[in-house]
Formats: C-alpha cells, structure tokens, sequence
C-alpha cells in the first residue's frame, strides 16, 4: 500500500463544509478522511458528520459501535494523516470532548441514553401504543 499523504491539522480545518467547495474532511484515529461524496448516503443523516467537519471525530465515530462494514467502508474515503507531531493534539481534544471537566460517564447519563436510542424508542413507542388501544377496546367493547 502506498504511503498516506500527511495532512495537517489547519488544512483538515479548511474543509468545514463550508465556503465555496463545500468540502467535508474528518479525522479518524489520527487518519484523514474525505467524506464529502458520503454525507448524502450516511444512515445518520449528513448533520452527524456535517459537525465535525474540520475536526477530530474519533469519538463520536467510535461511540456510535459502527458495523465492521462501515469500518471497512471508510478506506473508501482515506486520503492521509496528521503528521505525528500533531495525532496527540486531537487526542486530547477528543477525550476532553468525551469527558467534559475531566469526569467520566455517569450512570445516569448512560441509562438516558439507552433511553433515548432509537433502538429503543422503536420498540417502547409501538408496544406502549398497542397497550393503549387494547385498554381502550376492552374499555368499550366490554
């Protein structure tokens, strides 16, 4: 495989997805990734990405559990890496990012987050609704 290109952090930055070419680069794990051309196939929604254009998305990329298909789809979209001097500062603004003021995930925070994964809210939703049109037919035809 032949050597990446280094990219550095400003020039990742250029590509905001904002300005004339409307270009979207992210940083993966140290790695460069232009994913202009994927916003509009993105399952998430292009807005996911379109936010951390220019930036460090390690995190939230990780976060997320993609598929290893979709790890696997993001060679499509390689095109270099930060130069090594500058891999430790994204890393540190991605665990600043992760862990606000130094603290961890609390408990809480991760229940409300199953709570509120669409996962889980289509499955609560349509069982809730079918309980209440069932109380509402015996309640009536009873």
């Amino acid at each position: 495989m032949a050597e990446l290109r280094v990219i550095s952090l400003d020039e990742v930055a250029k590509h905001n997805n904002e300005g004339v070419e409307k270009s979207c680069w992210i940083i993966i794990s140290g790695k460069v990734y232009d994913v202009t051309k994927f916003l509009n196939e993105h399952p998430g929604g292009e807005e996911v990405i379109t936010q951390m254009a220019g930036k460090d998305a390690t995190v939230g990329f990780l976060d997320v559990g993609h598929s290893k298909d979709a790890i696997e789809m993001t060679k499509e979209y390689l095109i270099g890496q930060l130069p090594e001097s500058e891999i430790s500062k994204t890393e540190t603004t991605a665990s600043k990012t992760a862990a606000p003021n130094g603290k961890g995930s609390s408990a809480f925070k991760d229940f409300t987050d199953i709570m509120t994964s669409p996962t889980w809210t289509n499955f609560l939703i349509p069982t809730a609704m079918g309980i209440v049109i069932y109380a509402i037919y015996k309640f009536i035809f009873n």
